[in-house]
């Protein structure tokens, strides 16, 4: 199939599946959830739906097996408003994105907070040596000296 259509019946299914939990599906198990994305098969006989939960470890776990309850009924709905001939099976995977993106936003505020300490540090030092370390040529290139080890004839060195 093309994948064009794969993507257009993958943001069709997010779309049905977050109505789906925000109005139809009343599981008391279901936390805070966000669809972020979904991602199906060229075939269009699988689908997989990311989602991320606002809570605690405990509240993961109950909204996956309120998903996981409730896919026969989401599932047959997505059915019905794609109209496919063959729905594809639908799979939750927890997305861990955020948590990912959580952790590196706190690294580089760790990696911040140890730039300002050595900035403070740095700020009345003196260099042990020369300001400048590196050493400079006093002479300057001059052209005329440079042999010129190139045929005229095929531009190609004689070497």
């Amino acid at each position: 199939m093309d994948a064009a259509r794969a993507r257009k019946l993958a943001d069709r299914i997010q779309q049905i599946v977050a109505e789906m939990l925000e109005r139809r599906i009343k599981d008391p198990r279901l936390g805070f959830v966000t669809i972020t994305d979904t991602r199906v098969t060229n075939d269009l006989s699988a689908a997989t739906v990311f989602y991320t939960v606002f809570g605690s470890d405990a509240e993961r776990k109950d909204t996956a097996a309120a998903l996981e309850s409730a896919k026969g009924i989401i599932r047959s709905e997505v059915g019905r408003q794609t109209g496919l001939r063959h729905t594809p099976t639908l799979t939750f995977t927890h997305d861990p994105l955020p948590d990912s993106a959580r952790q590196l936003d706190g690294l580089l505020a760790e990696a911040k907070a140890r730039d300002l300490e050595i900035a403070k540090k740095a700020e009345g030092a003196a260099y042990a040596g020369d300001a400048d370390p590196y050493k400079k040529d006093e002479e300057e290139f001059d052209e005329d000296s440079f042999e010129d080890d190139t045929d005229e004839v095929s531009g190609r060195s004689a070497k």
